[in-house]
């Protein structure tokens, strides 16, 4: 089990609820499907759009360093900041699995490996 840095919950979870506020989901029927309080995932969902578009641009960016043919596996935008970076962090961990051969490792846990559980954090990305 792995946990983001200032995060109590395990980034599969964390990941779940960011997942399904990108399909449009609001914060009490996120935390009603995780069983989670309503007050934690608003703070994961605060968090996450106020970086979405950095954290966005960092993912596409490491998408592109790993990927054979980065416009093959390159995310369409989808119309909401806080979905097209939803896009382009699991885009990220497509292109990783493929170009590690970790074909079986979860997109939530690759995604917190490559950013050292800050995903979250203050501070983070530097963009």
């Amino acid at each position: 089990m792995v946990s983001l840095v200032r995060r109590a919950d395990v980034v599969e979870v964390i990941g779940a609820g960011l997942e399904l506020a990108a399909a449009g989901w609001g914060a009490r029927r996120i935390a009603e499907q995780l069983d989670r309080p309503t007050t934690t995932v608003r703070g994961w969902l605060r968090c996450w759009s106020r970086r979405a578009g950095q954290t966005a641009a960092v993912f596409t960016a490491w998408l592109v360093a790993l990927a054979d043919d980065p416009a093959s596996v390159m995310p369409a935008p989808v119309g909401s900041v806080i979905a097209d970076a939803v896009c382009a962090v699991t885009g990220f961990a497509f292109a990783a699995r493929a170009r590690l051969g970790m074909l079986k490792v979860p997109t939530w846990l690759l995604v917190s490996a490559a950013c050292h559980g800050r995903l979250l954090a203050p501070g983070w990305p530097r963009v």
